[in-house]
């Protein structure tokens, strides 16, 4: 059997031989035609590349096209029109706020807690922002200063509604607490909050405008023990309501 494949073997190299004899081009056509075969193969490559590398930039100018689009509408115009309301200006975020709308131009309405934070507040803004003395936990004062605000923008309605104010309350192991010290929070960071929405509601209406509820990481996760993780829950799920 052995011997059987090698004269095979010997056949088919004579065989070889032979051809190449009989064709001295042989070498050289399959030289030739494996050189057109992989010049051929590289054009193609290239025009695929090509074709690609252009299909790319052009989804990429979409992308741009479309991010750019959609930021330019996000942009809001007229904005010395629009009225925002914001609680809690005394310090913090709701200071650094009123600053901000005021330097793009907006008519900013701001609450602070004392008359302190209210006349700092206007010896740093322009004379477009004006203030108002506002304890959210009480609904008299809330009701006065609505009236306030409906004075103010009249027809136009009110554009933006912020509630900001907050306080952190009792931040001490559960059992050193009392049921006091829960109901202040709440009546601040809770019923507070929904007093001004509920009150000035009509007048976002009117405007077609925003509530913005100021929250917390204490919404979504038990950080602090006391009333205050408790008060941002409530306004995330307040918040969802009102969606």
């Amino acid at each position: 059997m052995i011997l059987f494949y090698n004269i095979l073997d010997v056949s088919a190299y004579n065989a070889f031989v032979l051809w190449r004899e009989i064709d001295p081009d042989w070498n050289r056509n399959k030289l030739h035609k494996g050189r057109l075969f992989l010049e051929e193969l590289g054009k193609s490559l290239v025009r695929i590349s090509s074709s690609t590398m252009w299909l790319l930039v052009l989804v990429l100018l979409g992308l741009l096209f479309v991010i750019r689009w959609y930021r330019q509408s996000q942009i809001l115009e007229n904005l010395s029109d629009k009225y925002v309301f914001i609680t809690g200006c005394d310090t913090g975020f709701g200071n650094l706020l009123a600053k901000q709308l005021d330097k793009r131009g907006m008519k900013v309405l701001a609450s602070c807690l004392t008359e302190k934070g209210a006349e700092k507040l206007k010896k740093e803004t322009s004379s477009r922002l004006q203030t108002t003395i506002l304890d959210i936990s009480d609904s008299k004062n809330v009701s006065s200063v609505a009236d306030w605000v409906s004075r103010i923008v009249g027809d136009r309605g009110l554009w933006g509604l912020v509630n900001n104010a907050a306080i952190p309350g009792s931040m001490a192991p559960l059992g050193w607490q009392k049921k006091n010290d829960f109901v202040k929070v709440l009546e601040v960071n809770v019923l507070g909050m929904i007093d001004v929405t509920l009150t000035l509601l009509p007048q976002v209406r009117k405007a077609q405008g925003r509530i913005v509820n100021v929250s917390s990481i204490a919404g979504r996760l038990a950080l602090i023990p006391g009333g205050y993780n408790i008060s941002k829950y409530c306004v995330e799920v307040f918040s969802d309501t009102l969606r």
